[in-house]
Parts: C-alpha cells; sequence; structure tokens
C-alpha cells in the first residue's frame, strides 16, 4: 500500500497484528511512529489525552532499532518497534514528566522507570505521556498542568482515573498499548469507563522504580490494550525479576498471551452485584448481569457469592493514608499551596494515624487475604461490575451520590475496585456492555492470588462473545452520537 493509504489504517489493527507486521518486515518501526503522529494528532485536540509528545525521541529509537537488522538477538517477548504511551506518572528519561503537578511542571528526569526501561529494550517505543490526575490521586483524570481529558466515547463524559489518558489514548487508537497504574482502582475504572482491558496485576509482576517505598504492595503498574491478548502481550514484556524491585517476580513458565490465545473456560465463577458494600446504578448492573450470564451459557456453573469484605473499606482508607503521609508529607509542607485538596485531606489523615491504627489495619488486612484465599479454593474467578456508575460529566470532580447513598469523600465512590486491591490478587475490567446512551460498562473479573492468565483468559471468552472488541479504535464522538451496538 502506499504511504497516504497504509499510515491510518495501521492504528486500525491491533496490537498484535501490528507487531507481526513489524516481524515479517511489512511495517517500519518509523512508520509506526508516523502513523501513530498522524492520530494522535487527528484525535487529540478532541480529547486531550497525550498532552506531551516525545516525537522525535521516538524516532530516533525507531530508526536505531531498523539500523540493527535482523541480526540481532532480541530478548522475548520483543515488540519490535511498537509504539506506546507512557502514564505521566512513570518517569521517561529526557521527557518532561509533571506527575500532573504545578510543582514537577517542568520535570525533565535523566532517568526512566525501570518498566520503562525493560520495555524500550524489549522493542516498545514512547511517543508520548498520558495524561493523569495530580500524583495519581482521583478517578477523574485532569490537573493544573494540561487541563482534562474528555473520554472518546462522549466527549462530554469524564475518562475517570488516574490512567485515564492512557485509556483514552488506546480507545481511539493514538497507539496500540499503554501503561497505566493503579493503587484504588486507577487501571480498571478508566479501562471500564472507555471499553478497554485494564490489568492490574499482582504485586511484583511488574518491576518498577526506584521507589521510595519498594515493599508497598497498594499500586502496581500494568497494561492498557484494545484485547485481552494484546493486553497479555504486554504484561508479558512488563514483566520479570529486577534487582531494584525487591518484590518483582520472575516470568512465569507460560506466557500470559497463550492463556489469552487459546482460553480455557472456567467451571465456576462466582458473580457479585456489588461485593455486598456498594450501591450500583441499576443499568450498569443489569449490563454486568448479563455479561456475567454470557459465562453461564458457555457451560459454566455461576453463581452469586462473593467473600467475606466487610471491613475492607475502613482498612483500605487507613493504608491509602498512611502511605500518603509517608510519600507526599515533604510535598505538604514544602509546597501546600500547589497541591490539590483531596491530596492535602489523604495526607492529613494519614499523618493523624496512629502506629496502632495503621497496625490492626495491617493485621485485619492479612485476615481479609485469608478469607479471599480460602473462597478461591471454591471458585476460579469472581465478577463484579468495573465502576458502580457509567462515565459521567467531564466537569465533575468525583461521584458523590449514586441510588441515594451519599460518599464521605473523595476515593469512596470507586471502593468496589480499591477493595480488590487489598486482597492483592490480579484484576481486569474488560468491556462488558453500553448503556442506552451509549456508555461503555466494564466488568471486574478477579482472578486467584498469582492468576493473571485465569483472568485474561476469562476477558478473552468474553470478548468473544460480545464482540465490543471489534469496534476499537473509535473515533472522538460528540454528545449525543446515540447507543452503540453491544
Amino acid at each position: 500500500m502506499s504511504e497516504s493509504q497504509s499510515l491510518p489504517e495501521l492504528c486500525r489493527f491491533g496490537a498484535l497484528e501490528v507487531v507481526d507486521l513489524l516481524a515479517r518486515g511489512e511495517v517500519s518501526p518509523l512508520e509506526l511512529v508516523e502513523a501513530a503522529a498522524r492520530r494522535i494528532e487527528t484525535t487529540d485536540g478532541a480529547i486531550n489525552a497525550l498532552p506531551t509528545l516525545c516525537l522525535e525521541r521516538a524516532r530516533e529509537h525507531a530508526r536505531r532499532i531498523m539500523a540493527e537488522g535482523p541480526k540481532v538477538e532480541r530478548p522475548a517477548p520483543w515488540l519490535g518497534g511498537l509504539p506506546v504511551a507512557i502514564k505521566d506518572l512513570e518517569d521517561v528519561a529526557g521527557v518532561r514528566t509533571t506527575y500532573g503537578s504545578p510543582i514537577y511542571a517542568e520535570h525533565v528526569p535523566a532517568r526512566s522507570d525501570i518498566l520503562v526501561e525493560r520495555l524500550e529494550s524489549r522493542g516498545a517505543i514512547v511517543v508520548g505521556k498520558s495524561n493523569t490526575p495530580e500524583f495519581g490521586a482521583g478517578a477523574s483524570t485532569f490537573n493544573e498542568v494540561f487541563g482534562k481529558t474528555r473520554n472518546p466515547w462522549n466527549l462530554d463524559k469524564s475518562v475517570a482515573g488516574s490512567s485515564g489518558g492512557s485509556a483514552a489514548a488506546v480507545a481511539a487508537g493514538q497507539v496500540w498499548l499503554a501503561s497505566g497504574s493503579d493503587l484504588g482502582g486507577s487501571l480498571r475504572t478508566p479501562a471500564g469507563f472507555n471499553a478497554v482491558v485494564g490489568l492490574r496485576p499482582s504485586p511484583g509482576r511488574v518491576a518498577r522504580g526506584p521507589a521510595p517505598l519498594p515493599f508497598s504492595t497498594l499500586s502496581v503498574a500494568g497494561p492498557i490494550a484494545r484485547n485481552a491478548a494484546d493486553a497479555a502481550l504486554f504484561l508479558d514484556a512488563m514483566s520479570g525479576q529486577h534487582p531494584e524491585d525487591p518484590l518483582s517476580l520472575p516470568v512465569p513458565a507460560a506466557s500470559f498471551l497463550e492463556a489469552a490465545r487459546a482460553p480455557q473456560r472456567p467451571a465456576r465463577i462466582a458473580y457479585s452485584p456489588d461485593l455486598g458494600l456498594f450501591p450500583v446504578e441499576r443499568e450498569v448492573a443489569g449490563i454486568c448481569l448479563q455479561a456475567a450470564e454470557r459465562f453461564a451459557a458457555m457451560g459454566v456453573v455461576v453463581e452469586e457469592a462473593c467473600p467475606d469484605l466487610s471491613d475492607a473499606v475502613p482498612v483500605f482508607q487507613t493504608l491509602r493514608a498512611a502511605l500518603y503521609a509517608a510519600e507526599m508529607a515533604p510535598l505538604l509542607e514544602g509546597h501546600r499551596a500547589l497541591l490539590k485538596p483531596e491530596v492535602i485531606w489523604n495526607t492529613e489523615k494519614g499523618l493523624a494515624l496512629s502506629a496502632a491504627e495503621i497496625g490492626r489495619a495491617e493485621l485485619a488486612r492479612a485476615a481479609l487475604y485469608r478469607r479471599v484465599s480460602a473462597f478461591f479454593e471454591t471458585y476460579d474467578l469472581l465478577l463484579c461490575p468495573t465502576a458502580i456508575v457509567a462515565p459521567f460529566d467531564v466537569d465533575v470532580r468525583y461521584v458523590e451520590e449514586v441510588e441515594g447513598h451519599r460518599f464521605d469523600n473523595y476515593v469512596e465512590w470507586i471502593g468496589i475496585t480499591f477493595v480488590i486491591t487489598l486482597t492483592a490478587c490480579p484484576a481486569l475490567s474488560v468491556p462488558a456492555g453500553f448503556t442506552a446512551e451509549g456508555l461503555p460498562v466494564g466488568l471486574q473479573i478477579v482472578g486467584p492470588p498469582r492468576g493473571e492468565a485465569r483472568a485474561l483468559a476469562a476477558a478473552a471468552l468474553l470478548e468473544q462473545a460480545t464482540g465490543i472488541a471489534e469496534a476499537l479504535p473509535i473515533d472522538p464522538r460528540p454528545a449525543g452520537h446515540g447507543a452503540a451496538a453491544s
């Protein structure tokens, strides 16, 4: 095909397809960088997903890969020169990295995060940084440096957060893959709001750092992709031990891609409409129930059940606040006027905690893990909604009320994901369907401990049943475009 024909079409292909084209020499890394650049130029004025680009750096990287030629021994898995986006919480050497904060508005790190180093060593080419809330705090993507990111399915709606820029960029076809991170749902909620796949892996599955708190297990990095197989490919490229991450895990014997490409049907899964804790919009609950019933139609035993998570909300809020106190106290002391109110609240909450309160929360988390581990002796997977609401107005900072229930703070509305964080179990969001207004709804699939492969396989099976992944990428849609087919 001619360049004018091929470049736009390359953005329509999935990551696996493009990596295969690269391996066969039918497309070059440089052509892919230019295809991404054109798609970003066409769409980002509407959605503001990738406010910082590093295209010349990407072109130089592409030329290096091309100059090395096919005879160079490559690490596996090899992405071959595939352009990706990196969340603006993760350092990229020589590229403006703001963490969404005015404090770091002109920050340019000298070294990349080890996740980025690993991805670039395996043939990923960074084309830009994706937008995020300030320090990743909050589940809607806006900040004082770059403004708000808009949902490509409806430009009047939120992309959620904090990996909202990454999810929107993937949904709109600006890049084939993007990194995200997840503390309380920051990969899963944006994936649900943008009809893509976002996977929170087990702590240690993806090495990160150098980190100020390398032994913390609450926040992890993971992949965002258009479908389960692409997410599995990216997770394979992210995975592996690293000496600077003391929790990092070895690469498993079987690749995650194998699990997604030839998915095994689970025998028995649990479905909970609310984890026994949270209000859920009626339409969202109905769509997620229909998605769970698709597994029953495959011959899977589906039962309404849930582990005992009754104390998970206060436990998470305590441990999250303690984490904020450890990481953010120096910034609160030196730059209070430049921090958003939610960050100040969470940090001060942490500073007010006693050692006894933190100790009790850690003990309660351990007991919760034992209950969840026992639950997965009976069930292969746990399913529930990714979010308790559909995408909301882009100008709303956070959800304050659902089905008559008012929340006490800015993070409580994502409790359906953050209580899963406490379990250390891998969890992903996969598209479940669309509301009558055409807004995406995600289904959260929680695997047993270290069970990423099982969760990815189930996501692949659901994709086959819904066909939603085939609708991606989408062109940004103004409000009132109409409902999408599911």
